[in-house]
């Protein structure tokens, strides 16, 4: 099956599907989504979107990103869940071009792990809970929507080279994202090189620091989230194949 689902005004709306976990178990097709801002969701593309069965949406930006951009169009039946775990805004795209993408990007991911943790909670909560076709998304669906598809990959026991190269798919949207970016702000200048590119280095080292402070990515989630074996447990029955 294909994982990217292709739109016209949608770059990173991707199937989180055939994954397999350590338990021999794959990731369900057509069962978790991730993507850009679902606020461009117009005419054809919003009929595809539907046609996915998608019944919950969990929209990851700030509310005044919501006011600015614009969320999913609402519709009968569908669930929509604003859980903003990004607590400190910053400019990305004016960063400085000698800012290191990897070691910058894999600390600001820790403090959106440390501040987000009540809206991480909820996020791996309503997905446990959640029967139907789910898509989880930000704005470019690359730092916090990465962030938690790296979370629940990890612990439904999916390996961290498949939660590296997912993370790094984003890198087909990248020239897409970027001419977004400079159509909105046509005033403004594109400073950081970096912005919209999603190299696997960056995934593995936040990984990697969650690991060095809490033995595991399982290690965070149980200390910091409290996420518990009942909750990885219905993580693994709603995600995987039986």
């Amino acid at each position: 099956m294909g994982r990217h689902i292709a739109f016209e005004r949608l770059h990173n709306f991707r199937d989180l599907g055939g994954y397999r976990a350590v338990d021999g178990r794959t990731v369900r097709w057509g069962r978790l989504f991730r993507s850009d801002s679902l606020g461009k969701l117009r005419g054809q593309d919003q009929d595809r979107f539907l046609a996915l069965g998608v019944r919950t949406v969990i929209d990851l930006r700030y509310p005044w990103e919501i006011e600015r951009s614009g969320r999913v169009p609402p519709q009968q039946g569908l669930a929509y869940h604003n859980l903003s775990i990004e607590h400190r805004p910053y400019d990305q795209a004016g960063l400085d071009p000698d800012v290191e993408p990897a070691r910058f990007l894999a600390d600001k991911y820790t403090e959106v792990a440390h501040d987000g943790v009540e809206e991480l909670r909820r996020a791996l909560e309503i997905i446990a809970e959640d029967t139907a076709p789910l898509v989880f998304h930000c704005h470019s669906g690359k730092d916090r929507t990465g962030l938690l598809a790296m979370l629940v990959l990890a612990l439904i026991g999916v390996h961290e080279d498949d939660i590296a190269a997912d993370f790094a798919l984003t890198g087909l949207a990248t020239e897409r994202l970027v001419a977004d970016w400079h159509a909105n702000y046509p005033d403004l200048t594109l400073r950081w090189p970096a912005y919209g590119r999603a190299p696997a280095g960056i995934m593995r080292l936040f990984m990697a620091d969650l690991t060095t402070r809490y033995g595991s990515v399982h290690g965070y989630a149980s200390e910091r989230l409290g996420v518990d074996d009942d909750l990885v447990t219905a993580l693994r029955g709603r995600l995987l194949d039986t």
